[in-house]
């Protein structure tokens, strides 16, 4: 692993090399890992946290379970008042699972991103906490993502994101049917994973996946099954997958404000004929969940998607009744 200053320890681990590897990328992203993954921020993205409505976040628990979460309030509740630290005011607690991996100390991995824009920005690091509702986070790494499969969307505030929620917390160890209905249904989810890489300094991760609405399929076995699009092969979820098994996905309801919390076990999915039917998949990724919590209401914020809101890059993927079908006219193997 590198010690170059301006990477941190990076910027690639085991499993992000392999995956980078088996594609015949590992040369060309080992010298643009070293150029493009920074250790401070650049001016342009201390501007860009400061005017967010909300930041998406992922933490590990003291069981070693990954959560992500999205954290809201009123432009300015993030700024980063130097280029090698961001601070955040928290909202108030409603029964988040994430927020027990981010105390002083934890690492986190926090996405910035503007649904009306399609800005995004990642950054990771570990908290410091600065007040009773205020924490900073020391900048690890930071960098810029593409626009793809990210489908514009409007927001407006319902109410003041310090007030709290009085909606209901709910629990369980699998997926219910009104969570499948929600995840069949999604075109986006955001979906946190770590690695405890070289020298044990864990690394945790947060990030945007998009599609079709329906691009997730659920199983009977309530087994979630993901096709991973082309793009910008940091391979930074993956690669972590690789690495340990553990993710934490978050579906939201644009709608209601509600939040779909689902922590688990995943795997990569090494199937040629699968990914031949299906448009723009390069491979799958499985998840299942061990634990759900659906927090209703939980965001203040609402939106809604323009007339010409879909991702380009999204409508031009595949489907699953279409992959169905293909794969049901693809020749018998030969005995």
């Amino acid at each position: 692993m590198s010690d170059d200053p301006n990477t941190g320890p990076g910027p690639w681990h085991a499993g992000e090399r392999e995956l980078q590897a088996r594609i015949g990328a590992a040369e060309r992203m080992a010298d643009l890992g070293s150029r493009v993954i920074r250790r401070f921020l650049l001016d342009q993205h201390r501007a860009f946290y400061a005017q967010l409505p909300f930041i998406v976040a992922g933490s590990v628990d003291a069981e070693g379970d990954a959560w992500a979460t999205l954290l809201c309030g009123q432009p300015g509740f993030l700024a980063a008042p130097t280029d090698d630290a961001l601070h955040m005011r928290l909202p108030p607690d409603n029964g988040d699972p994430a927020r027990s991996g981010m105390l002083a100390g934890d690492p986190v991995g926090l996405l910035g991103i503007e649904l009306h824009t399609r800005r995004r920005n990642r950054l990771n690091g570990r908290l410091a906490a600065l007040g009773e509702d205020q924490m900073a986070v020391a900048v690890e790494e930071s960098f810029g993502n593409c626009p793809q499969y990210i489908q514009l969307r409007d927001y407006a505030f319902v109410r003041d994101p310090q007030q709290v929620s009085t909606g209901a917390v709910e629990t369980a160890a699998t997926l219910d049917a009104e969570a499948r209905r929600t995840i069949t249904a999604a075109d986006t989810f955001f979906v946190a994973s770590y690695a405890d890489p070289d020298k044990g300094v864990r690394r945790v991760d947060v990030s945007h996946r998009g599609g079709k609405a329906g691009f997730v399929r659920v199983d009977a076995d309530a087994t979630l099954t993901i096709p991973d699009f082309a793009g910008n092969k940091f391979f930074s979820t993956l690669g972590n997958i690789l690495t340990n098994g553990k993710a934490g996905l978050v579906f939201a309801s644009f709608e209601t404000g509600d939040l779909l919390q689902l922590s688990g076990d995943a795997e990569l999915v090494h199937d040629a004929s699968k990914v031949a039917t299906f448009e723009g998949a390069e491979r799958f990724w499985r998840f299942r969940t061990r634990r759900m919590v659906r927090r209703r209401d939980a965001l203040p914020l609402r939106w809604v998607m323009r007339e010409d809101g879909w991702s380009p890059k999204a409508l031009a993927t595949g489907d699953w009744e279409t992959a169905a079908a293909s794969a049901s006219m693809q020749p018998a193997p030969r005995p």
